[in-house]
């Protein structure tokens, strides 16, 4: 297969080879990073202890760095993360036939990104669950460790990439269902848009302090395409904005509003910030057309600090 062929992301051996180039290629990343000494545990190695067996240190790693490590096995388990994908109508915005890496939506985009953290998780040795959600909840995995596992979280993940949504969010509900039902703490990584009606935002953040409330560590992947949803970039011709999730829509020049605009989605971002910041839950604006690097640097940060 080409490199060429390998961007297209229909087929789950695609999603599963994408994910591997997005993971090997921020690993190579990190050695030229302040995050370098990450890069051993992504070799599925740890540290050797004092006075511990000597059955699973790796020689050849210690003949090249004459440092001990030991092979790390799927037994070691040692955290629990959750991905939760807001799979309403608005995340699958814009519209694309066919999605790659240079060319995606906002669900196209959580999809990836989600498949590298799977592949980044099954290196650690740490078991992954996934919750799929929009109006009401469609899809929950618990966390587990095989790759048994990990493959069927593939499947349901390619999924979302050839089945349109035209479900409104309820991100609330979901996040609920989701507090209930996971019992042992664990580091939950929310992708979401956060495009819901005024009234539930407050709803929502009751949900979030649910799962703060649960001992759970909370990172709020804030999903958005700069160019369309903050900048409005559009051409100035006379054209039809619909709300994907209510049918409502307005006729109308995009430069008669896009300063307005900007200016109420930017209180709208930095008022979302500030909400998190009160309530510990780690806010982090992600655009989908600036690649994976936040997301999994986010991941290594929270490892660390979780564990």
């Amino acid at each position: 297969m080409s490199i060429q062929e390998a961007k297209n992301i229909s087929g789950i051996k695609n999603l599963e080879l994408l994910a591997n180039q997005v993971v090997e290629g921020f690993i190579t990343g990190l050695h030229k990073s302040p995050f370098h000494g990450f890069s051993v545990e992504f070799a599925e190695h740890r540290l050797y202890n004092k006075g511990e067996s000597t059955k699973h240190i790796d020689w050849k790693l210690f003949a090249k760095t004459d440092k001990l490590f030991v092979k790390r096995y799927e037994e070691e388990t040692n955290l629990r993360c959750h991905l939760i994908i807001d799979n309403s109508a608005s995340m699958h915005y814009p519209q694309i036939k066919n999605p790659n890496l240079e060319h995606l939506n906002k669900i196209g985009f959580s999809v990836i990104a989600s498949a590298a953290l799977l592949e980044i998780l099954k290196r650690q040795r740490d078991a992954y669950g996934l919750s799929v959600y929009s109006d009401v909840n469609e899809y929950y995995a618990p966390a587990k460790g095989s790759e048994r596992h990990r493959r069927m979280l593939l499947h349901q993940l390619e999924k979302l990439l050839t089945e349109q949504s035209k479900a409104k969010t309820k991100t609330f509900d979901a996040l609920h269902e989701v507090a209930d039902k996971i019992h042992r703490r664990s580091l939950l990584f929310l992708f979401t848009d956060m495009f819901q009606a005024d009234k539930e935002e407050e709803s929502l953040f009751e949900a979030l302090r649910h799962l703060k409330y649960n001992k759970h560590e909370v990172v709020l992947f804030h999903t958005f395409d700069s160019q369309k949803e903050l900048n409005f970039n559009f051409d100035n011709t006379p054209k039809r904005f619909v709300d994907v999730e209510t049918g409502e829509f307005i006729n109308l020049y995009a430069d008669t509003v896009k300063e307005g605009y900007k200016s109420i989605v930017e209180k709208y971002f930095n008022a979302l910030k500030m909400k998190c910041m009160q309530y510990k839950i780690e806010y982090v604006p992600v655009d989908i057309n600036q690649g994976f690097e936040q997301i999994l640097t986010t991941y290594l940060v929270s490892r660390k600090r979780f564990l």
